[in-house]
């Protein structure tokens, strides 16, 4: 497929995820996103209100993440951490699953966790963060179920801050597992191009990286748009 600058835009979460980012660099996230008409931004719970107010009147979003970067929280944390966000101007929810009740087998406990979030989002779309760098396969498929079955909208690869982002085989792993049911979102280590054009043609729908500008700028030199 060949891919507009625009169109390519409209597949991008502009990130800023740093526990440092100060108030300027969420003002700069937003006006990039603004310029450049990406989907969305995401950043933490605590600049919600901000990017919100910066992105108010446009069409890009803004999602908060939740229960980040570990998902090792209890559920009820999720729970609330999702309805303080969206109450605050968050239009997507980007949650991580609990990994270790993942690999404990424990399917109840993830799945009620993922629905909880999913109904205190109130039709507001939930991705689900798998952090595959810490998955076997079956443990990744699982989770993709799980994340069907509770009502989510996503399932993505990585927080950033494990010890792998996302590839382009896992890419297409999650796409056989949630078929059209679901967007599946490549993040973690996208930073030029070429492997943001790799993860879409393997079936992902949105990417989530700091790189957007940065990547748009390779595509329009490649296509000759800009």
């Amino acid at each position: 497929m060949q891919w507009s600058v625009r169109d390519l835009a409209r597949h991008i979460d502009h990130t800023l995820l740093k526990p440092e980012a100060r108030a300027a660099d969420v003002a700069k996230l937003c006006a990039e996103a603004l310029e450049h008409q990406f989907w969305g931004v995401c950043v933490h719970g605590g600049r919600v209100a901000q990017a919100a107010a910066l992105l108010e009147g446009s069409d890009v979003k803004v999602a908060a993440v939740v229960g980040f970067p570990l998902g090792a929280m209890d559920g009820d944390s999720k729970r609330y951490e999702t309805e303080v966000a969206i109450d605050l101007g968050a239009q997507e929810i980007d949650m991580v699953l609990n990994i270790g009740r993942l690999k404990d087998g424990d399917d109840r406990a993830v799945f009620r966790e993922i629905r909880d979030v999913v109904e205190a989002a109130q039709g507001v779309w939930v991705k689900v963060i798998l952090e595959t760098c810490l998955l076997s396969e079956e443990e990744k498929l699982r989770a993709c179920s799980l994340s069907v079955e509770a009502g989510a909208r996503f399932v993505k690869t990585s927080t950033g801050f494990g010890s792998g982002g996302a590839t382009v085989e896992d890419i297409r792993l999650m796409r056989q597992a949630v078929g059209s049911a679901l967007g599946v979102k490549a993040s973690g280590g996208i930073r030029d191009t070429a492997m943001a054009l790799a993860m879409l043609e393997a079936g992902a729908t949105r990417l989530g990286t700091s790189a957007g500008v940065a990547i748009l700028s390779g595509h329009a030199a490649a296509v000759g748009e800009y």
